[in-house]
């Protein structure tokens, strides 16, 4: 601080960060907040990430502040960087990750004449933040950095857009005096004692329940109090579309995850459940198979629906029992509750659907020399429990999402949003987080292209991820649903793609490229052995486009059923 107790509006922007417990920040300079980048070269407790793009260094945000459960922090400069990071800004919103965007912004003086690169982002990202604001006054920064946090962790968590006008952060104000400001607190919510009684009463007459987890605010011990929950009561137990990592997937009452293509037997568990528990979960799309396990908007279940946020109870389905609650107290609250009279009638049935879970997370053979389903599998008997996968979106994902078993809480990064592009930035992001555990980030030829160039972040900062590429040719899912939609009628899905092996040689990593299954643990153990980025390139068949069904059978059947 200078003498006479003047800060600039940059200043006062990173004291405020440091007061709030930030660590690390990702993001792509610009002009637009070189003040701020000036203040944080004399906080050098504030890990600055360096990104190539602002859409990875938004998922990196985003990646971080579901890893810690504090908003991830990433800062772009104006228009086209605002732009590139939306993409990040709408996975934190439907995956309810804490994240807070910082956003670069032309100087008051020249606002509303569409000034190089302006934006009104209260406009552009209105529909995607839980807040958007702009600071106009650089004195009153500590006050929206505090409500940025707190709206960010707050009810459902979520992403904040702040926008700092370029002027307004070389201002120099007086240090704010008074009362000192304190760290952030978010504000949590316990169910009441009625609504828990209410949830006792109806597992007592249940004769088919079931517990569906997903969703935000969980943490190790939400986590464990819900596991304990399961095992008094009784409780086959499925997890939300990519939130798998919520619930021990070799526990004996783990039933499988609810997203796009589930087991069968699962989806059947769900449709005729008489008692459905929803924790934390919004009951989106993808976890109720397009609004037909649950019928709206009053489903055929008795649905008991907790969630931190009370704009989403009744938002989509009517439940016989809302609980306002984030997932910390209820399960806590859960745990505590008498086992239910009826328990001990619902063991078979509990150990039946993990048996499903069983067959159906076993080994499948699929066409081509690489066989996606074991290799899925070795890697989880290999590596640790801890290892953290990440994936972007397409078709290559479900091999991952079927054949490995999460073991432990924040194993999974993977976008309900569907993003493509996520894996790559998501596991740079972990890996700076935890540079002793390995993450495994998975791609598509199509997904990885969309954030490839993040490799060297992750080389400049020697992160040692591991990249999988499952290289098909094509956009595998669009193609899918070409072939179901149009049959035979191949327009705009077909890709020429680089030597990814050699792309990652030449950003300084360890590149290799495998055509058969029996190759990939060696080349796996040799990206491992080399401390450096890896990439491991997979020569997939391209009619091993899903692990149910080949490209000419999907086509077949389209055929069939047109004629």
């Amino acid at each position: 601080m200078a003498a006479d107790g003047m800060k600039t509006g940059g200043e006062l922007l990173v004291d405020n960060l440091q007061l709030h417990g930030v660590q690390r920040a990702f993001g792509v300079p610009g002009e637009s907040y070189l003040a701020v980048l000036d203040a944080l070269h004399d906080a050098p407790a504030i890990d600055f990430v360096i990104c190539r793009q602002e859409g990875g260094a938004a998922m990196m945000a985003e990646a971080d502040g579901k890893l810690t459960g504090e908003p991830g922090i990433c800062f772009v400069t104006r228009g086209p960087g605002a732009t590139n990071a939306s993409s990040g800004v709408h996975v934190a919103f439907q995956d309810s990750t804490p994240m807070i965007l910082f956003i670069g912004q032309v100087a008051r003086e020249t606002r509303d004449r569409e000034a190089f690169q302006e934006i009104d982002y209260r406009r552009m990202f209105g529909q995607m933040a839980k807040w958007v604001a702009e600071i106009d006054d650089a004195a009153r920064i500590p006050e929206y950095l505090a409500r940025a946090f707190r709206t960010a962790t707050s009810g459902r968590p979520g992403p904040v857009v702040l926008a700092l006008p370029e002027d307004m952060l070389t201002n120099r104000v007086p240090v704010p005096s008074g009362p000192a400001m304190q760290p952030y607190r978010r504000a949590e919510t316990a169910p009441g004692g009625a609504a828990m009684e209410a949830l006792a009463e109806r597992l007592k007459t249940a004769k088919r329940p079931f517990l569906m987890l997903g969703g935000g605010t969980w943490d190790a011990g939400a986590v464990a109090d819900i596991r304990a929950f399961a095992e008094a009561q009784a409780l086959p137990v499925g997890t939300s579309f990519r939130c798998q990592d919520l619930f021990d997937n070799e526990h004996p009452n783990y039933a499988g995850d609810i997203g796009i293509g589930p087991n069968p037997a699962l989806a059947a568990r769900v449709r005729d459940a008489d008692l459905l528990i929803v924790a934390g979960a919004r009951l989106g799309e993808m976890t109720t198979g397009g609004y037909t396990l649950l019928t709206p908007p009053v489903p055929k279940q008795t649905l008991v629906h907790i969630h931190p946020g009370a704009e989403e109870l009744g938002h989509v389905y009517q439940p016989a029992l809302a609980i306002h609650a984030d997932m910390r107290a209820f399960a806590a609250a859960a745990r505590a509750l008498p086992a239910a009279s009826g328990a001990n009638s619902r063991a078979e049935a509990v150990a039946e659907a993990h048996r499903d879970y069983l067959d159906w997370s076993s080994p499948v053979t699929s066409v081509g020399p690489v066989q996606m389903a074991e290799i899925i599998a070795a890697l989880g008997a290999d590596l640790p429990k801890d290892a953290i996968y990440t994936n972007g979106a397409g078709n290559y994902a479900s091999w991952l999402h079927r054949f490995h078993r999460y073991r432990e809480f924040r194993t999974e990064l993977a976008p309900t949003s569907g993003s493509m592009g996520y894996g790559l930035p998501a596991a740079v992001a972990a890996k700076r987080r935890y540079p002793d555990r390995t993450v495994v980030a998975f791609a598509g030829d199509g997904c990885f292209m969309m954030t490839g160039q993040e490799f060297a972040t992750a080389a400049q900062y020697g992160v040692a991820v591991i990249v999988i590429v499952v290289n098909n040719g094509m956009y595998g899912t669009i193609r899918m649903h070409q072939e179901r939609e149009y049959p035979a009628r191949v327009f705009g899905t077909e890709l020429r793609n680089p030597d990814f092996a050699a792309l990652a040689r030449a950003y300084g990593g360890h590149g290799e490229r495998v055509e058969r299954t029996g190759a990939f643990a060696d080349a796996f153990a040799r990206a491992r052995a080399s401390g450096r980025p890896a990439l491991i390139e997979i020569a997939l068949d391209p009619e091993a486009l899903t692990p149910k069904a080949t490209l000419s059978e999907i086509r077949a059947a389209a055929l069939s059923s047109a004629s």
